[in-house]
This record gives structure tokens, sequence and C-alpha cells, in this order.
């Protein structure tokens, strides 16, 4: 269930937050949050490992590029066991950031704050890297958070400098432009399977035994060995998109180590729809929210010239991908890049308006913002590569997927009837799963009970795509005593921090005071808020309305 990583430290903060109240105590030994009891071997790994961390602690200093490194950033490392049941063997080392609380009231500046604690973050993925979290602190509307805790990231295993994994080359990556057929034909079909299976190939090839232990499951031992080496007792954790996801095992698997936790954009953690489901659903849910960029594009005619409804935007899109499929726009966009792009503002609707524009421009003649804003960047090659072998090892290891093709065939076959935007995209990314030569896991029934774990804040927008809001339901459902808000009406993905300041209201009250949302004076487990403002247009230079058959 591919979700783009936090695409700007400064742009929109697809954020999950979570708050901590001061909590007293040594957590309790953990269960397995499946009432059975029973220790496994990977639970008394953890404890191994988190008792030795807790002990050796990170010793944090200048990051090695420290140079880029504005403000009081640290990084350090932090052991964990490669396999669980074998904490004794081959370590990973993860790479951790660190801002320590500053203190001081940003509105106040003589007035001192207490500190509340480490505030760990991840940003989703699986494979998105959260190294540079703690930099948020600077920006206005994170000062009071920055104020009141550490703020933690850190490189999840097998992403950046955390025992990287690797699947293929990264020059291969990206060699040129690409078609992106919303019906593709049998000859392609066997062009991806044969790319599919030599890519799985290559992640054995690449990683060897090792490769099995690359899983949610895993990332959530991880993270409740950094909450060790922190020093916390209880952890403060933010998680959004994928990070809500092993977040929610953590929460099964480690209730009594929980202070607090914001899932932002949550993914439905049901076992059966882990991971193949879910994907079927994600495409389904681009569809709608690609209609929703339409429609805004299409009121905004005036500006854009696109067409004055979205089925003309519709028909303005499949012109520039049928003249990109003949002529590559400088040499680098074809229909796939223009795709990836499209999808990019189908996640977080402030691209809107840059994405219309660059479309508006190329069907005008002026190809330059759309080569500036959808061309493959070379340097960024081996980071991509990077994280998406992490999140195709992660999701082809943490459950079972279907073998034969001709069930994705079938599956997809008829949703791209209806819902053509983005299934089969989401098809090729996941494929090598089919062919996937490590073991599967059965997915962890996440669940707790009533007084098992603190209030978790569940933020959802109702139109979210790449985590549909169906997800945030069932999240909601299975954790005991969550407490859900929604955005109305609205789909960025991510909404922590972000435009709307009856959700921030809501996220702020609880990091800093612990409080949870309320209706005449009690406490609920549901509430909304209106939508956020649409984004504005940017005017195209020479718009004038264009051809529509």
């Amino acid at each position: 269930m591919r979700a783009a990583a936090l695409h700007s430290l400064a742009g929109s903060l697809l954020l999950t937050a979570v708050a901590a109240a001061p909590a007293g105590g040594a957590p309790g030994v953990p269960g397995t949050g499946t009432g059975s009891g029973t220790a496994s071997a990977e639970l008394r790994g953890t404890m191994v490992a988190a008792a030795r961390a807790a002990e050796q602690g990170i010793a944090f200093g200048p990051c090695s590029d420290a140079q880029d490194m504005p403000g009081r950033m640290e990084c350090g490392t932090v052991e964990v066991p490669l396999d669980y049941a074998d904490p004794d063997g081959r370590k990973i080392r993860l790479t951790v950031s660190r801002v320590q609380a500053t203190g001081r009231d940003p509105q106040i500046a003589q007035h001192p704050v207490p500190r509340q604690g480490a505030l760990v973050f991840n940003p989703g993925g699986p494979g998105g890297d959260g190294l540079y979290f703690p930099l948020i602190g600077m920006l206005p509307q994170w000062k009071r958070i920055a104020a009141a805790y550490d703020l933690i990231g850190y490189s999840p295993r097998g992403v950046g400098r955390s025992g990287p994994l690797s699947c293929r080359d990264p020059k291969e990556l990206f060699t040129g432009p690409s078609q992106a057929p919303t019906h593709p034909s049998e000859s392609y079909k066997r062009e991806r399977i044969a790319q599919a299976k030599a890519y799985a190939r290559g992640c054995a090839a690449r990683t060897g035994q090792a490769l099995r232990h690359y899983t949610s499951l895993d990332n959530a031992r991880d993270l409740d060995v950094l909450r060790a080496a922190l020093g916390e007792n209880r952890l403060t954790f933010m998680g959004a998109s994928y990070g809500t996801y092993f977040g929610a095992l953590y929460a099964t698997l480690f209730p009594s180590h929980v202070r607090r936790m914001v899932f932002d954009g949550a993914v439905n953690p049901a076992p059966d729809q882990i991971w193949y489901r879910n994907n079927l659903r994600q495409s389904a849910a681009f569809e709608e929210r690609w209609a929703d960029f339409r429609a805004w594009i299409a009121r905004h005619d005036k500006e854009y010239g696109l067409g004055d409804t979205p089925e003309k935007v519709l028909r303005s899109y499949e012109r520039a991908r049928a003249a990109l499929s003949e002529q590559p726009a400088g040499g680098k966009v074809g229909p796939g890049q223009l795709q990836a792009a499209m999808l990019r503002a189908a996640y977080y609707d402030d691209y809107w308006p840059h994405r219309a524009h660059a479309l508006s421009a190329y069907l005008m003649g002026d190809p330059r913002p759309l080569v500036e804003q959808a061309a493959p960047v070379a340097e960024a090659a081996a980071e991509a590569e990077n994280a998406d072998a992490v999140y195709t090892a992660v999701e082809c290891n943490d459950a079972p997927w279907p073998t034969d093709f001709r069930v994705w065939d079938r599956d997809n076959t008829r949703l791209a009837r209806v819902a053509p935007f983005e299934t089969w995209d989401n098809v090729w990314a996941n494929l090598p799963c089919a062919y996937w030569p490590a073991p599967r896991q059965q997915p962890l029934d996440v669940r707790t009970g009533p007084g098992e774990l603190p209030p978790v804040l569940i933020l959802a927008a109702e139109r979210d795509a790449a985590a549909p809001y169906d997800g945030a339901l069932e999240m909601h459902r299975r954790l005991s005593g969550s407490v859900l808000v929604t955005e109305r009406d609205t789909g960025t993905h991510g909404i922590a921090f972000g435009a709307n300041r009856c959700v921030n209201g809501h996220l702020e009250a609880y990091l800093l005071e612990g409080r949870l949302p309320q209706q005449d004076a009690q406490p609920v487990r549901r509430t909304a808020c209106a939508p956020r403002p649409e984004p504005k247009p940017t005017p195209t230079a020479t718009a004038t309305p264009v051809p529509t058959p």
C-alpha cells in the first residue's frame, strides 16, 4: 500500500502526531496483545534488546551531513537484532536524529515550558525516512510542541543509513520515459510479469536470508528498542500513513509501553486487508480523488483552459497522454511520468495548482513546467531505489499474496473498468509479491480491550485516497478507547498541523495537555471538523481554452 512519505518538510504537513503527559513507573512485561500470554521467542528477544538499549542509550553527536543541517539537530545510532528470535546474532544499527526540547514558550520567551519527553515520528511508506523530522520544530505550527518535546526522527531498518536494502542497481530506475496503459495489452502484462520476477530475484540475491526480517512486526519491535534507548518508560509516537499500521502493531504488542499515540491517515489494519485487498481499495479511492481534482480544475477553467467539466478535463489529460506517448516532453516525460505527477496531486491537494498549470502549459505548447515537475531526478535514484526495496520487502513479507497472476488479472481488470486512473500502476508496484522468495507471515490481529491502552488519537480526511477513510473507521473500532477526528469532504493524505485550525486545535490540546475532544463538557469518541479551504488556482499566463473533441 504505497503511500508517499513526508513530501516537503516545509510544505503541507502530512504528519501524524503523538503526545505525552508525564507517565510514572516502569512499563510492565509486554504481552502479545492476543490474550494468550505466550512469550514468543521474538518477544523475549525484544525484551533482551530493549534492556541492552536502555543500558547503552544513544550517544548523540554531530550528524554526518551536519554542514547541511540547520538548527540543533544531532544524530546517533541504536542497535537492534536482525532476527528478534536470535538477539545475540547479527545486528542492524538504526540511525536516529534529535532536536532537544527548547523549554521556551514561543509566545512568551521568559515563560519556561516543562519537558514532556521524546516524541518519535515515522512518515510512512514502508520505506519512508524520518531522519530529518526534528527540523519540523522550526516551523511556527510546531514551536509549542518543540518547546515541550525532544523531536526524534529515525531511519527504519533497511532505510537510508540503517542497513540499507537494495533490489537492483539504482541506475536502472530512471532509464527514460515510460508508458502507463490504463488497460494494458497481454504482451505488456507479460513484460511486467517478467520484470516483477526479476525484481523479486534481485531482492533475494542482494539480501540473502536476511530478506525475511524486514517486516512491520520487526518495525514495531525496533520501536520498542528505540523507546528504551531514549530512556523513555512510555512511548510517545507519531505515525503517518503506513506508520499508523506498525504503530497499531506496537500498541497491540506493547500496550503497557504506550503514553500517547496519534495516527494520521490511518491504514486499515484488519488482517484480511493486509496488503492485497488494501491495495485494491486504494486504487478505487484514487479514482474518486482524481475526480475531485478534475472537478476543481473545471471550476477554474478561466485560469487553466482545460475544460469546464470534469469530463472535458479528462479529455484534455488523455490528449496530453497520447501526445507524450508519441513524443516525450524534454525527452524525459512520457505517460508514466505524467501519471506519477498527477498521482502526487491525488495525495496532496496543495499540488493541484502546480499540476494543473503544468498540464495547461503543455497543451498550449510550453512543456517546461511539466518537465520541471514530472521528469525523474537522477540524483534521487539511489534514495528512490532504496525506498522501493524496503516497501516491497515489508509488504511482501507481511502477509500472503496471490501467487497466480490470473487472480491479479481478474481482480484488477474488473476494477480498471470503473477505476482506471491508478489500478494497473498499483499492480506493477506490488506484483513482485506474487513471486516473492521469502516466507510470508500471517498478519497480527490488531486489537486492544478496554483499559489496555491509553486513548489513541486518530486523524482522518474523509476523501483520503492513499489511506481510505474506512481504514480509519476500522482502526478506531479495533483500538478500544481511541478517538477519531474527521476532516469532512477533503482528501489530503495527512492532516496534522496543516491548514485546518479545528484539527490542529484537537491535536495540540492532546499533545500538550492530554485533552481529548469534548461535547457538552463530556469526552466523545468521534468528532468532525469542517473542510479546510480549497487550494487557490495559479493563473496560466497565456490561458486559452484547450480544444476538446
